[in-house]
């Protein structure tokens, strides 16, 4: 079944949290490495590495189980249109597209008018996030 719309938006303020929390231990890390990260061109360098740095952690939470931790509590699962979990360059493609989708807005607009109230960038990377079951003990 797919999961609401108001459940998604949810798990992604919880979601942007604790990317806050990646982005900055892996701030720290580079600037314990590279000593700045203001100063071009490291700079370029800095936001490249946490777009990947990010990039990983979102592909291996949705290759892995289907979840970050903030959709696991919200019971969500990204799969693909048959139900599987998505390919690896289907979750690449999802996370490239998220960007501009979130950050512009426009997914979560598309949200609003799409039949399945799916976001933009779940729609064009073939992806759906669905609710998950509940599971016994």
């Amino acid at each position: 079944m797919l999961a609401g719309l108001g459940r998604r938006l949810l798990a992604m303020l919880y979601d942007s949290l604790l990317v806050f929390a990646v982005a900055f231990f892996a701030a720290l890390a580079f600037v314990a490495v590279a000593g700045d990260a203001l100063s071009p061109p490291k700079r370029h360098y800095f936001q490249a590495y946490l777009l990947a740095v990010l990039g990983v952690y979102f592909v291996v939470c949705w290759r892995r189980g289907g979840a970050t931790l903030a959709m696991r509590t919200w019971r969500l699962r990204l799969v693909r249109a048959d139900g599987e979990r998505p390919r690896l360059g289907q979750a690449w493609l999802r996370y490239a597209l998220a960007w501009p989708s979130i950050v512009l807005g426009l997914g979560v607009l598309w949200a609003l008018v799409d039949r399945d109230r799916q976001f933009l960038h779940d729609r064009l990377a073939g992806t759906r996030i669905v609710l998950d079951p509940p599971r016994s003990s």
